[in-house]
């Protein structure tokens, strides 16, 4: 209990510090934090999939890339603005979508799996490819500002918009992820994914529909990777195939890793280094992708349960009478 009181104190510190950051940063390193928010809310859906159900998916971009594509459609073809409206329908499709590829793609595990989510991405990929009367290729399209809810703030300067309303509500959408799957993974429902994770069979002997649970949390984790890209499609301006494409997916998988996949916000720690990190090094060498994959392997090595995993060894060791060494709901993977 001691530790679950933790994670929910640091939960709630670390999004009022994010509620502060537009009073200390600069323009362009909160339009990095929308990108955070946009991942973050992605990752939350990914590792519902992967740390809960045991099912790692390599297709995960595709849901982005929806979410995006949808956001694009909406304000380019149809000038639909509503922000809300423009992630109802991302929540739709991608859940239509998932619905499909799901039934087919949990039947499997393992290697199968992932490269069944990974050839349904591909496909997707190479569909917005060729569209391109209604994609415009591998040009993409361009995404309008939307209207937040109801209020067109087209009078607001773009990086004013950016770094003020919709930042805060983006941050508003990832807060209400976090309380939503955190309700998740603690219901019956994410219990009975845990137990379908480590062991199928003894879930089935139990009663538990073991391809219908991993149904819902397949379609549950595409619903979540839409809601991310159609948040994050605003704040660039611009949507290309690029998105669904496999290193797209590869990245979403390293976030997590680098995290810690076995605790509840690891996904979302994973995201703010990578992403962050990612930005520095650029900006450093022109060898940036040498050097950004040395550190991160440095990182994993040093750290194989994720950063979060490595934060919660230190805090025990240094405070272990305030933290038990009960885990956290995803770990024992």
């Amino acid at each position: 209990m001691r530790a679950l009181t933790l994670q929910k104190g640091l939960t709630i510190a670390g999004f009022i510090i994010l509620a502060l950051l537009p009073l200390i940063l600069d323009a362009y390193q909160l339009r990095l934090m929308i990108t955070f928010f946009g991942f973050g809310i992605a990752l939350l859906g990914f590792n519902l999939l992967f740390a809960y159900t045991g099912l790692l998916s390599f297709g995960h971009a595709l849901y982005l890339a929806l979410g995006a594509y949808t956001a694009a459609f909406c304000t380019s073809h149809f000038e639909i603005y509503h922000m809300e409206f423009i992630l109802l329908t991302a929540i739709v499709v991608a859940a239509v979508v998932a619905m499909i590829t799901g039934a087919l793609c949990v039947r499997y595990v393992e290697v199968y799996f992932a490269m069944l989510t990974f050839a349904f991405a591909m496909l997707f990929y190479t569909a917005l490819l060729k569209s391109y009367h209604l994609t415009g290729g591998d040009e993409g399209m361009p995404v309008e500002r939307p209207y937040l809810l109801g209020m067109d703030l087209s009078e607001v300067g773009y990086l004013e918009f950016l770094t003020g309303p919709y930042y805060y509500y983006a941050l508003a959408l990832l807060i209400l992820a976090t309380v939503i799957m955190w309700r998740l993974v603690r219901s019956h429902f994410g219990l009975s994914l845990q137990a379908i994770r480590e062991n199928p069979e003894k879930a089935a002997f139990l009663g538990i529909p073991v391809h219908r649970y991993r149904w819902y949390a397949f379609v549950i984790a595409g619903m979540f990777g839409a809601v991310g890209g159609a948040l994050m499609a605003p704040a660039d301006g611009q949507v290309d195939a690029g998105l669904a494409y496999w290193t797209e997916s590869g990245t979403i998988v390293f976030m997590a890793l680098l995290g810690g996949f076995a605790n509840f916000l690891g996904a979302l720690t994973g995201a703010l280094v990578y992403i962050h990190l990612l930005d520095v090094v650029q900006s450093l060498t022109q060898y940036w992708r040498f050097i950004f994959g040395a550190i991160l392997a440095l990182i994993v090595v040093i750290a194989p349960t994720g950063l979060m995993g490595l934060i919660g060894t230190l805090a025990r060791r240094l405070t272990p009478r305030l933290i038990s060494d009960e885990q956290f709901p995803a770990e024992g993977k």
